[in-house]
């Protein structure tokens, strides 16, 4: 059980020492998820360069697994292709479907870094969407960025710029 004493203390460093956190400028794409069955809650901002990962800004609110979650996934995914961080992602969502299977944690290590702490989260169905929202959220904003990469119209102005109508 020393193993899961360790992935407790990472949790905790996450959550008492946050990376990533506040939101930056620029970005390409901003969303807000929450989590209705406990009200965590996370704003995201991602900016890329090209398909590059090149922030990841977010303010957040919840337990700390949520907040944890998304400091762990931020130090995992930045500097990383989108697809790279997507890739992720899915590894992520598989260590949750594990039911706290410590072998599946073990495979997914180098992959995840400290994400795998959450592994043992995975024996609490009702912990396993806290854990997922920041990823979530990844996924919701990188396809709302690559979207306005592709639409060259769109790119030109902020995604969330208020649009104005011509006299």
């Amino acid at each position: 059980m020393q193993l899961e004493s360790m992935y407790q203390e990472i949790i905790l460093d996450h959550y008492k020492n946050p990376h990533g956190r506040g939101l930056r400028d620029p970005f390409e794409a901003e969303v807000h998820h929450v989590n209705p069955t406990c009200g965590d809650e996370v704003t995201l901002r991602l900016h890329l360069e090209g398909e590059t990962i090149a922030d990841v800004s977010y303010e957040g609110m919840g337990c700390s697994i949520s907040q944890a979650s998304i400091s762990a996934m931020y130090d995992l995914v930045l500097g990383k292709s989108v697809h790279e961080a997507l890739a992720a992602g899915e590894d992520f969502v598989t260590l949750m479907q594990a039911k706290g299977d410590l072998t599946v944690a073990e495979k997914l290590e180098d992959t995840l870094e400290d994400a795998v702490a959450f592994a043992g989260v995975s024996k609490y169905p009702a912990r396993i969407k806290c854990a997922l929202m920041s990823w979530m959220a990844l996924k919701d904003a990188s396809a709302r960025a690559l979207s306005t990469q592709s639409t060259p119209a769109l790119s030109a102005t902020h995604p969330t710029a208020p649009t104005g109508g011509t006299a």
